[in-house]
């Protein structure tokens, strides 16, 4: 297979599904395009041609029915043909191979998190393999979110209480970009994340490693990793800084700057400390103690595997 590079009105297709839509959208373009112009240009002649001109009456105008039928059934019909072959190609890309490899997608303010079929999950970041076809199951923990690949050609819905489907086979290896099409609240446009498409073996890799502490992380991602530094790392690609604060400034939710080792006041029940547990707990069940002044802020749940979690509690230790 061919696929298209990168255009001025498209960028470069990434999957078997991008080739038949990219020319149904070329297809559409230039008919729209053709009759622009054909309807433009008839407009622009009878403008000047039957414009008003001095001591010329207008002829009454008749009733043409036949131009009008005429007017009314031809775009229907390109509308019916145009709809049967998007309709045929919609059908295509929602209905995954079989034995696709199935891939959770939740969508929550702000992130995109990513549940592989072994239980490993990730944020912001999705590994496929290249020429492996994917069937995606989309939801969403809080409000609507759209989940769209434009390299893949790919958009789908992801609505709380409910499923969607989307199926994919990725044809390149590469990066592509993934955003959210559906407004969804204060930092929707930070609601980012790329796939990475590699080889069968670059993917059996990434789900051995994914859950281990890797040998180097951090901001540049060339420092010799700790769980703290690791930890830093998982807080800001889990979307975390959107609501909690490091550096004492008020935010969504409590700052974290020195909270580790302090009393910690609840909406309900005595003081807590701030400790191992109350941060583990805080993380895997984050409406369980809720601190005063912030109920009306809910945490989205997460999942992390423990040596995740105990890398989180080791950065949160270390914000004095």
């Amino acid at each position: 297979m061919i696929l298209a590079p990168e255009t001025f009105q498209l960028p470069r297709s990434m999957s078997a599904e991008a080739p038949s839509g990219d020319a149904l959208y070329m297809d559409i373009y230039w008919f729209s395009l053709v009759f622009l112009v054909l309807i433009t240009g008839a407009m622009l002649y009878f403008v000047v041609k039957y414009r008003r001109k001095k001591g010329v009456r207008p002829e009454r105008t008749r009733d043409l029915t036949k131009l009008e039928i005429f007017w009314t059934i031809t775009p229907l019909i390109f509308l019916v043909i145009i709809f049967h072959v998007s309709f045929e190609t919609y059908v295509k890309n929602a209905t995954a191979a079989e034995g696709a490899m199935e891939i959770r997608v939740r969508g929550k303010k702000w992130s995109w998190e990513f549940e592989y079929p072994n239980g490993s999950r990730e944020a912001k970041e999705l590994t496929l393999p290249v020429n492996k076809p994917v069937k995606f199951i989309l939801s969403s923990d809080d409000v609507i979110h759209s989940f769209f690949v434009r390299e893949f050609r790919v958009k789908r819905d992801a609505v709380p209480g409910q499923y969607s489907y989307i199926a994919v086979t990725p044809t390149e290896l590469g990066d592509a970009q993934i955003f959210c099409a559906e407004f969804c609240g204060t930092s929707h446009s930070d609601m980012l994340g790329t796939v990475h498409v590699v080889t069968d073996e670059q993917f059996r890799k990434h789900l051995d490693e994914m859950d281990k502490m890797p040998e180097v992380c951090g901001d540049t991602g060339k420092e010799q990793c700790t769980p703290a530094l690791w930890g830093r790392t998982l807080f800001v690609k889990n979307g975390c800084p959107t609501c909690h604060s490091v550096d004492g400034s008020k935010g969504n939710a409590p700052s974290l700057k020195g909270v580790f080792g302090t009393l910690q006041p609840l909406t309900q029940g005595p003081d807590v400390m701030a400790d191992e547990n109350y941060v583990r707990e805080s993380i895997l069940r984050p409406q369980a103690k809720i601190v005063k002044g912030f109920t009306n802020t809910q945490m989205p749940l997460f999942v992390f595997k423990d040596p995740q979690t105990d890398a989180l509690i080791a950065y949160v230790k270390s914000l004095k």
